[in-house]
């Protein structure tokens, strides 16, 4: 055979084998829409008065961090406030992947400015996500970890501790930061809870991806759900768009109010933010930082969620009950990945625990201190 067949010949086996991989991943696509737009209906019973925004503004700052990025971190309960608490522990919320800190509003509005609400509560956007500015550096899970460190020297006051809630990526965050600052653990954190998160392979146990695929179509399901998560293409608005994030992100019977609200927030990420954070989070393996957290730490999955299924909840609760540090795996029936809204009167119910066990522990100390 002379080199111009050859050549012909490397011509058609490309063609073939880019052809054989257009089909695979986009069977794999279509099953994914087929399955997404064939699940259930969004509930739709009315408003969530817990989404809103909260009536009284929180205070912002911007906080610097290590390579000089600047963050929106957000202060409610001002300690001028009549009847907040300034000796407590302050809450510390740390959002996922696509997010900002819209998604913690049911608890902003739970703990901090209701009626009665008098706990000091810092929220902050994720670099690249809310108004965070990006920065220059590639995301790396190791850099979660060193923002997350510079909120906590910026907006908790010195002698006081903090009580962790990280959902998601905001999990992996709390563990990154453990990783790296395991003498702090004890010294500035006095309760953690893990929601909806990883500790390792996020992306090996996933359940984005329909199972019953055509034999030659299984092979390509590791390179859509890639796709899908670390391709910096902009997510359109469109009517079928938002079953798209209900199948992914929520429960099979969200209500309406619940999925509108998280589709709005995953479309305000920056295309480029998402893919480079969903990269990163490809390489996750925050489990020394799961060992690290010597505090009472509880995990929270609910039973449909398919970006962090129970499978994770379960690994990490093991690693904590070796420990001596699970406080409780609470395991929320038929809700999705986003369980702090979707189950959020029974997670606020939780936190009240946590914060008022935090508050026997300080008065414990105190008693201690005065003998």
């Amino acid at each position: 055979m002379n080199t111009k067949s050859l050549a012909s010949a490397g011509g058609v086996a490309t063609a073939v084998g880019a052809a054989a991989v257009g089909l695979g991943i986009g069977t794999v696509f279509a099953r994914l829409a087929r399955e997404a737009l064939h699940a259930e209906v969004a509930v739709d019973d009315g408003p969530d008065d817990l989404l809103t925004r909260p009536d009284n503004p929180p205070r912002r700052l911007e906080v610097p961090t290590a390579d000089g990025t600047r963050l929106n971190v957000e202060v409610y309960g001002d300690s001028d406030a009549p009847g907040v608490d300034d000796t407590g522990d302050v809450i510390v919320m740390v959002h996922g992947w696509t997010c900002n800190t819209a998604y913690w509003y049911p608890q902003i509005n739970h703990l901090a400015t209701s009626e009665g609400g008098s706990r000091r509560v810092v929220t902050y956007d994720q670099r690249g996500h809310g108004r965070s500015e990006r920065g220059r550096r590639r995301p790396t899970v190791a850099m979660l970890g060193e923002d997350l460190d510079a909120v906590l020297e910026a907006a908790v006051p010195a002698g006081r501790r903090a009580i962790l809630v990280g959902h998601s990526m905001g999990g992996m965050t709390i563990m990154s930061w453990a990783a790296q600052h395991p003498e702090k653990v004890g010294s500035r954190v006095s309760s953690v809870v893990l929601v909806s998160t990883a500790a390792k392979a996020v992306m090996d146990n996933h359940l984005l991806i329909p199972v019953d695929l055509p034999v030659y179509a299984k092979p390509f399901a590791p390179a859509a759900a890639k796709m899908i998560t670390s391709v910096p293409v902009p997510i359109p608005k469109t009517s079928y768009g938002v079953r798209f994030s209900h199948y992914i992100a929520l429960g099979p019977n969200a209500r309406r109010a619940h999925v509108d609200f998280v589709d709005e927030m995953i479309g305000a990420c920056p295309p480029r933010a998402r893919a480079g954070w969903g990269s990163a989070m490809g390489k996750l393996d925050v489990t020394a930082g799961l060992a690290a957290l010597s505090v009472p730490t509880t995990v929270v999955v609910g039973t449909e969620d398919r970006l962090t299924p129970r499978l994770h909840a379960e690994q990490i609760a093991d690693v904590l009950r070796r420990n001596g540090s699970l406080r409780e795996l609470v395991v929320y029936e038929g809700v999705g990945h986003m369980s702090s809204i979707e189950a959020a009167e029974r997670f606020n119910d939780l936190l009240d625990d946590v914060v008022a066990e935090s508050s026997r522990a300080i008065e414990a100390r105190a008693d201690v201190q005065s003998v």
